[in-house]
């Protein structure tokens, strides 16, 4: 595993909401890849080698009439992250249905239970668009199915599927560390279907899918609607999420030139998670 060493900015917001929502939203474009709210903010934080002096530059809500936003920045060394997660990481609990929480956590009653150790990696079940995520496998049948979770950060959505009675799951993300943290919890979840990649969406070749997730921000799913079409079975099934809800325009139409049909949406906090299937 590797040693890496991250930047992290503390995040005042006034208002909290929806200023919160669209400045972690702004920071991933840059290459902010995991964040932690706060009663006063967010903490965000960026690996150190992706971390440049004018990182800020383009996040526009700094400079923005409507919100007051604070920050100080510092370094810290991957081996802080955990005691880190374990000051701020609750457990949560989707639809009476499903719990996300840590190993040292106490065991909920609950259908589903997963056990998450996140570490740097985004998907926690706190986040709008992992939650409703969540929500859209508890309302689908993914029984005897064939499963992609593209970008799939902790592992979390792919080990849901697994549990819900998916046959087989891959489960891709382009970040080392989330490739790392996914086998952990994989393993940690005694899932037996669920088989990791470290990649992005060019490393699939012939692979047919079910029923695809992709859990990512709105640029890189407008670049890869296509492909996910293409690795798509008949009457198969694409969940989106990682976008507001004024981009949904935008995805639909990339989705109807790739022959996907919208059928469903939830809508958290102006966030969407959007359910397509093939045409």
């Amino acid at each position: 595993m590797h040693n890496t060493s991250y930047i992290a900015y503390n995040f005042s917001v006034e208002p909290l909401q929806p200023g919160t929502e669209i400045l972690i939203a702004e920071l991933g474009y840059v290459g902010f890849e995991s964040f932690v709210e706060s009663e006063e903010g967010v903490e965000a934080y960026i690996q150190k080698e992706e971390w440049k002096e004018d990182i800020l530059e383009d996040i526009q809500i700094l400079s923005s009439d409507e919100f007051e936003i604070s920050y100080i920045f510092s370094e810290i060394e991957q081996t802080n992250w955990n005691e880190e997660w374990e000051k701020n990481f609750n457990p949560i609990v989707v639809d009476d249905l499903v719990s996300v929480r840590a190993p040292f956590h106490d065991k909920p009653d609950t259908k589903y239970d997963l056990i998450i150790e996140p570490k740097m990696s985004f998907g926690t079940g706190h986040h709008e668009t992992t939650h409703m995520m969540i929500q859209h496998i508890l309302k689908n049948d993914f029984i005897g199915k064939s499963v992609l979770d593209m970008g799939c950060g902790t592992g979390v959505l792919a080990i849901l599927a697994e549990k819900v009675g998916a046959a087989k799951i891959d489960a891709i993300d382009i970040d080392n560390w989330c490739y790392l943290n996914s086998l952990e919890n994989v393993e940690r979840n005694n899932c037996k279907l669920v088989s990791v990649f470290e990649g992005d969406s060019s490393i699939l070749k012939n692979q047919k899918y079910d029923i695809i997730i992709a859990n990512i921000n709105r640029n890189i799913l407008i670049a890869d609607i296509p492909v996910y079409s293409n690795h798509l079975n008949k009457n198969g099934t694409l969940f989106l999420s990682g976008f507001y809800e004024e981009d949904l325009e935008i995805i639909s139409s990339k989705c109807a030139d790739n022959q996907l049909v919208f059928i469903d949406k939830i809508l958290k906090n102006r966030w969407l998670a959007v359910k397509f299937i093939v045409d």
